[in-house]
């Protein structure tokens, strides 16, 4: 990673910590709905990480085998590129 390093680590921590607090809250029997709300934030916070990591990809590994000009190299970022977009949808 390059740029959004960072960023993608305080919002992991941040996730960390919205993870144990969901297993204080299943450990005190807290009411299924709150459980689920947190584990909805989490995924959103977790897919934020994802757009950072995708960004980070796109602007640094994609574009520099754009200048390459190696279209082995560009072929195979793009695929990449194609396949996680894929299995995030």
């Amino acid at each position: 990673m390059h740029g959004n390093k960072e960023a993608a680590l305080k919002r992991l921590r941040r996730i960390e910590g919205q993870v144990r607090g969901i297993a204080g809250m299943i450990e005190s029997d807290r009411y299924c709905v709150d459980v689920l709300g947190q584990t909805a934030a989490i995924s959103a916070a977790l897919r934020a990480v994802e757009q950072l990591i995708l960004d980070d990809h796109a602007a640094h590994c994609v574009e520099d085998a754009i200048a390459s000009g190696d279209p082995d190299a560009q072929r195979e970022k793009f695929g990449e590129l194609v396949r996680i977009i894929a299995k995030r949808g």
